[in-house]
């Protein structure tokens, strides 16, 4: 089988080939270049920037950064943050660049997929990314699959652990709690339950199987309570909800009697929500 593209569909055309001289490269003030705002990495491990700087002592920096030119006269990071970040550490005055102009769009996909391709993002930061990327531009998970080389399911589960309360997100960001196990919580829709089981997660070390096992038996035990509750409802009022989740697909609940209450409709991801909104509409 064979391998998909890393870059994505058509993004590996933006990015120039930057080994030789002979593509535009060009020394500059590094005082003129600024970070890249559309930086999705909010973390830079300084050790291995320390490292870098090092080798670019010895070396000196071997791939050009690629900028583009602000309004101010100065340059604006697309691709190359860690090299500049190395070369400011290394007391270089002037690095080598290339300037192009690019998209908004194709400036924040560049600087993803750089990240990407060399797994420097951690699972939030990733995650927030895809979803910039679809916000912003108005995608879809398929659309991001096709543009960073992955599966859509791949987005789909990323995104979904900004469901999680952020401070569970920024957990996972410190490494205190993997993504599996941020994965693994997010069945519970109950947020305090969520936190109750983070916490035995950091307290006891627990594995993510552990937690699976915690979340299903959960989810087992309140379905029971659920079924129990719900032997006690109006016929007519479960056959409504039922005939909602046959409609919409996903899980309903309605809260009231036949005179007054109020409908509950659950999703899952973004295009969830949007699957439910085009049914609305219709």
């Amino acid at each position: 089988m064979s391998k998909v593209n890393a870059l994505g569909s058509g993004l590996d055309s933006l990015i120039v080939n930057i080994e030789s001289k002979d593509n535009g490269v060009m020394d500059i003030d590094i005082s003129l270049i600024q970070a890249n705002p559309f930086q999705p990495r909010k973390f830079f491990n300084e050790d291995a920037i320390l490292e870098l700087s090092e080798s670019i002592k010895s070396c000196g920096v071997i791939q050009p950064i690629l900028v583009e030119e602000n309004l101010n006269g100065g340059y604006i990071i697309i691709a190359g943050e860690r090299r500049y970040r190395a070369s400011k550490l290394a007391g270089l005055e002037k690095v080598p660049v290339i300037i192009k102009n690019y998209t908004e769009e194709e400036k924040l996909e560049i600087s993803l997929v750089e990240n990407i391709q060399r797994e420097d993002l951690t699972p939030i930061e990733e995650a927030k990314a895809y979803k910039k990327l679809m916000d912003s531009m108005g995608l879809n998970q398929e659309n991001v699959a096709q543009k960073v080389g992955k599966k859509r399911s791949t987005i789909s589960n990323s995104i979904r652990l900004l469901n999680l309360p952020e401070d569970i997100q920024q957990s996972v960001d410190d490494g205190i709690i993997s993504a599996g196990h941020a994965r693994a919580l997010l069945p519970l829709e109950n947020i305090n339950k969520q936190r109750s089981i983070f916490n035995k997660i950091k307290d006891s070390n627990i594995s993510v199987r552990a937690t699976e096992k915690l979340v299903n038996d959960y989810k087992k035990n309140n379905d029971v309570k659920a079924s129990n509750s719900k032997n006690n409802i109006d016929p007519d009022i479960q056959n409504i909800e039922q005939q909602f989740i046959d409609a919409f697909g996903t899980k309903v609940k309605l809260i009231g009697d036949m005179d007054k209450g109020k409908i509950e409709i659950t999703y899952f991801s973004g295009d969830d929500l949007n699957r439910i909104i085009e049914l609305l509409a219709k």
